[in-house]
């Protein structure tokens, strides 16, 4: 179950790992001292510390902003004279510096708002949303959301340009005393100090993308078509599209005037959710005179500060429009939320001649502590600014058709000049030389020996030479009833090896049934790419003859994987496979993907396990050897806007909104290559998670088969089952391995996430963080005469154990249903289930009751 967890944690471990070895060039001696100002800032009239002004110099992208206590400390290795100070609701100020000095600059701000008269903030004992204005106020503006979103137009379009940057952090002296960077003494002469106090920050990953974007209302379609891109790639060692696609996953696009909110993983409520008035409170603070009017300030804050609830201010138009001019939205310390220390999202609306507002910039910033005391961490900022609206000009019909995100003829990789001459934001000196810094790493010797071993950690494969990599290390040693102690020794090549071609391969021995297992594999890769690079279009063939549990399937994680050794119950079933296996893959940019195979399988039972016969009148038995089977098989895979992470063993999902359809079809062939039966069988995969804003989510398997066909109890739907003390969704975990078969079946699966709402409601426990779950996973199935034993002797028998009681069942009666209650982010990435089983109860060996562990990451 490691091996799951790993590939379930690999998204932050990959950069824990990446962090720890990152490296930057040595920059260039710097000939003059930088210019640095720091200083306090208040408020003139109450003296009280003014947090989050903009402190920059004047016509540059350099600056930062107040903290907590009104400090800043403003710093850059060019000659400034000036130094400026803005903040809504104060007047700008711009004074006069000393170029290459460090100096202090306190300063307070006159206040240039004019407050509004009559206006009352009650306390929050006394807080109701009846008769309060500004409740008033925030219903009118999710009365008019609708027409102040970009979707009341016909037609829309506008350039974008996004920024996103990730950077370790940790104390400056920390950083230097670290033992991996002391191996590159020159990493501490770029570390950015100025943008988290206290902190030292290393970047390590940057991204450039600029596009454009359109938009058409009937029918709904969005379409990006990307101009340029630019961003780091860590090569061979590290999947750079997957990073790219989870460091997106994670910071989302922000629309303030969607009900729900995707940051980090999780679904906040917008302070103009439709629903907003139940779960914030608002407040009226001010009026801020501005260039367009004037704005009300609302202050809004949860009413629950565990819930996934935001905390700032909206600056509403008073122009009838009701239309949000600039949004500042952090959140409490107190939230049942992961890892993260901190989390800023500031939104800025520009209008039009029209008088529309439209979003201009967008700016999240994200502090990340990885350590129990903070120090150690990530900070991530995404910037989106957007320019030149256009609307209802409609482009041809066919324009939106096919894919919504595309790559237009471009530079990949584009140039400086190109750069500089379309940021809207000139690049920070630690972000200018991120790009050639890791250029340089990837190919430094050091790095690449500490990446190898960290590979082996995380994937479980290690470098043997350029061309071969030994592995996966997790089932290098396992154990069984029928095996005993079980030995596997395998590797696979490289893409240093071939791009077009991959071969794997591994020998294992079993010291008890004292026999040689093994498995032969080669894929061909049909385009111009390697097997690992999407989308995959290959030719695969290989030969397996290894032992098998009938009825289990394992999600993420290898079968002989030590750590599923131990099992619960009776577990002495097993089959010797001899398997062939040709299989033709199609991926398409879309994410629709077929899968084309012909399989010879011939399966001899093991164990416990007999394929018994009756023969005669007398119910006389004979004992089959094996049964062979040839198969053809199709199937269909459709998972529109999937993300995924290339890992050396699975590509790991991020899960989104949109559902996953997989569609297989099997064809037996009686006669082809010895193939003893002809059948039929499809089966049609579902999944889909629904968010529930405050409630959490639910993640849902729905799933049917059908079979036609005669054929023995070996080749029927045999439900997937798990005996280990593992919890697996898609399995059944209080299910004993080949306890039900069927020829049809219909199940359903809910895993639903509390996210903490209830716990967070409870003193004391809410401080635990824990988050609650409930599962129901349900099974309906049948067997036809023709493939009943019990009614056709001419069939298998199902197996029995030792007593002679039947250990086999159809699902006639009644469904099978198991649920369970679990406690998750216990040390904020294990889950515990109680699970129960309702029924069937009076078969053999079966528990009601049962603890189930998983090691499930989550923000």
């Amino acid at each position: 179950m490691f091996a799951h967890y790993l590939s379930n944690f690999i998204k932050v471990l990959l950069l824990i790992g990446v962090l720890c070895f990152l490296a930057v060039n040595k920059m260039l001696a710097q000939t003059a001292p930088p210019t640095v100002v720091r200083g306090i800032l208040n408020d003139a009239q109450t003296q009280e510390p003014l947090i989050g002004v903009s402190v920059y110099f004047p016509d540059t992208q350099i600056g930062t902003v107040t903290d907590v206590a009104g400090k800043y400390v403003l710093k850059a290795n060019q000659a400034f004279s000036q130094v400026r100070f803005s903040y809504v609701g104060y007047k700008t100020v711009t004074r006069f510096i000393t170029p290459n000095q460090s100096q202090e600059l306190n300063l307070s701000l006159d206040n240039d708002s004019q407050q509004l008269t009559e206006v009352l903030i009650k306390g929050k004992r006394h807080y109701r949303n009846k008769n309060n204005p500004a409740v008033d106020l925030i219903r009118e503006v999710i009365a008019h959301k609708a027409a102040n979103q970009l979707q009341q137009y016909n037609f829309a379009e506008y350039e974008q340009y996004e920024k996103l940057r990730f950077s370790i952090t940790n104390t400056p002296e920390k950083m230097q005393k670290n033992f991996l960077l002391r191996k590159f003494p020159y990493l501490i002469s770029d570390l950015d100090t100025t943008t988290l106090k206290g902190k030292a920050l290393l970047p390590f990953y940057l991204q450039e993308v600029f596009s454009n974007n359109y938009y058409r209302r009937n029918p709904d379609k969005n379409k990006k078509i990307i101009t340029a891109e630019k961003k780091v790639d860590f090569g061979e060692y590290i999947d750079s599209k997957g990073m790219q696609a989870y460091f997106n996953h994670l910071y989302q696009d922000i629309d303030i005037y969607q009900n729900n909110i995707p940051v980090v993983t999780n679904q906040f409520l917008s302070p103009i959710a439709d629903a907003a008035p139940t779960f914030y409170r608002f407040y009226i603070t001010d009026t801020v005179a501005t260039q367009n009017g004037k704005l009300i300030k609302l202050t809004f804050e949860p009413r629950n500060e565990t819930d996934f609830l935001f905390a700032g201010n909206l600056y509403v138009t008073q122009d009838g429009n009701f239309a949000v001019q600039k949004a500042d939205l952090g959140i409490s310390k107190t939230i049942n939320l992961n890892w993260v220390r901190d989390l800023r999202i500031k939104l800025d609306f520009t209008p039009d001649e029209a008088g529309k507002y439209h979003l201009s910039k967008s700016e999240m910033r994200a502090d990340l502590g990885l350590t129990p005391k903070g120090n150690f961490g990530m900070y991530g900022t995404r910037l989106v600014a957007y320019k030149n609206y256009a609307f209802d000009k409609p482009q041809p019909i066919n324009f939106y058709d096919g894919l919504p995100v595309v790559t237009a003829e471009l530079v990949s990789q584009p140039d400086e000049n190109f750069l500089q001459a379309n940021r809207p934001d000139t690049l920070t000196a630690s972000e200018a030389t991120t790009y050639t810094n890791i250029e340089t790493l990837k190919n430094s010797a050091s790095f690449k020996r500490t990446a190898d071993w960290a590979t082996l950690l995380i994937a479980g494969y290690k470098k043997a030479g350029p061309n071969i990599e030994i592995g996966p290390v997790a089932t290098f040693y396992s154990f069984n009833p029928v095996e005993g102690f079980r030995l596997r020794f395998g590797g696979r090549t490289t893409p240093h090896f071939s791009k077009k071609i991959n071969f794997d391969t591994y020998a294992a021995y079993g010291f008890k049934d004292e026999k040689w297992k093994y498995y032969l594999g080669a894929t061909y890769s049909l385009s111009d790419k390697t097997i690992y690079d999407f989308p995959v279009r290959s030719v695969r063939v290989s030969y397996q003859q290894d032992t098998k549990i009938p009825g289990q399937e394992l999600q993420l994680i290898q079968e002989s994987n030590v750590f599923l050794s131990l099992k619960r119950g009776i577990n002495d079933k097993y089959l010797y496979n001899k398997t062939f296996n040709l299989e033709y893959l199609q991926e398409f940019e879309n994410h629709f993907s077929y899968r084309l195979g012909l399989k010879r399988w011939q399966q001899s039972p093991a164990g416990s396990l007999a394929f018994e016969r009756i023969t005669t009148s007398e119910n006389q038995s004979a004992l089959l050897s094996h049964l062979t089977t040839s198969e053809l098989s199709a199937e269909l895979r459709w998972a529109p806007n999937e993300k995924f992470f290339q890992g050396k063993i699975y590509r790991t999902s991020f899960v989104g909104r949109y559902p996953v359809f997989t569609l297989r079809g099997i064809a037996g062939v009686k006669g082809l290559f010895d193939g003893e039966y002809n059948y039929q069988q499809l089966t049609l995969n579902v999944f889909k998670r629904f968010s529930l804003s405050q409630l959490g989510y639910t993640d849902v398997v729905t799933e049917g088969g059908y079979l036609f066909g005669q054929v023995p109890y070996p080749l029927l739907s045999i439900h997937r089952a798990n005996q280990t003390y593992s919890y697996q969704f898609q399995s059944y975990n209080l299910m004993n391995f080949l306890e039900f078969a069927s020829d049809r079946y219909a199940s359903m699966m809910l895993d639903h996430c509390f996210n903490g709402f209830i716990f967070n409601k409870i003193p004391l426990i809410k401080k635990t963080k824990f988050r609650e779950y409930a599962t129901l996973k349900v099974l309906y199935g049948g067997l036809r005469p023709e493939n009943n034993p019990a009614e056709n002797n001419q069939l298998l028998k199902f197996p029995v154990d030792a007593s002679g009681v039947t250990t086999t069942y159809s699902l006639e009666d009644k469904p099978y249903v198991e649920g369970s209650l679990g406690i998750g982010n216990i040390f904020k990435f294990f889950r515990i289930d109680l699970v129960k089983r309702f029924s069937y109860l009076d078969h053999p060996d079966t528990s009601e009751l049962g603890i189930r562990g998983q090691f499930k990451f989550d923000f």
